[in-house]
């Protein structure tokens, strides 16, 4: 029989899917000491969450993704928020006019939540993809560059995915400009509320308003 001590394991080395430490992990207890410069967070309403620098967006959701005693395996939302206009900016718990991304993954395995939030200047907005992670994160990715104007480097088909390809801007940040038309269609910003319905060309008549009791 041999008498070598066993060797300690790091969490971090991929394990077999089969195996376990017998004492249950936490994910962001396990995610703080494989990183330095993650950081814990609570929101407002109690929701913890840890706070990624951009730039190791990839390795940390690859870590949790992988970890034998976390294996976040679910990306289930991916989404953008604009802080220009947040009361909970001015908290200080992010830069005021910060873009933020928020990540809500689940272990199927475990059955546990884990969520992670990357901060960027809305001057440079840009958060390495994690579609080599998740693939569903192509969708979610897509839909924040298009609303949000974030850049995901590294996504194999970056384009809009809700509005149209020439469209101007980015309709979810605070500091955006609403067009006054689009296609020859006019746009009324005040309520998005139609008198009588858009038309499209102002200097034709409006459409006739339905008779009273008649058919829509």
């Amino acid at each position: 029989m041999s008498t070598e001590e066993p060797r300690a394991v790091d969490p971090a080395t991929p394990r077999p899917r089969d195996v376990a430490t017998a004492v249950p992990v936490d994910p962001a207890t396990a995610v703080l000491e494989r990183f330095a410069s993650v950081t814990a967070h609570v929101t407002d309403n109690r929701q913890p969450y840890l706070l990624v620098p951009a730039a190791l967006i990839v390795d940390v959701t690859r870590f949790v993704r992988d970890h034998v005693d976390i294996r976040a395996d679910a990306l289930m939302s991916l989404s953008g928020l604009d802080l220009l206009k947040w009361p909970g900016a001015k908290k200080g718990e992010f830069p005021f006019s910060d873009l933020v991304m928020t990540y809500h993954l689940f272990s199927y395995r475990h059955a546990r939540r884990l969520t992670l939030k990357v901060q960027v200047p809305r001057t440079a907005a840009s958060v390495p993809t994690v579609t080599a992670i998740w693939p569903v994160a192509g969708q979610f990715e897509r839909e924040i560059f298009d609303l949000y104007g974030v850049d995901f480097p590294g996504h194999p088909d970056l384009r809009r995915i809700m509005m149209p390809d020439d469209w101007v801007g980015h309709p979810l940040r605070k500091d955006y400009a609403y067009p006054t038309g689009y296609g020859g269609v006019v746009l009324k910003r005040d309520g998005q509320h139609f008198d009588d319905g858009p038309y499209a060309d102002p200097a034709l008549p409006k459409p006739a308003k339905p008779a009273a009791g008649g058919a829509a």
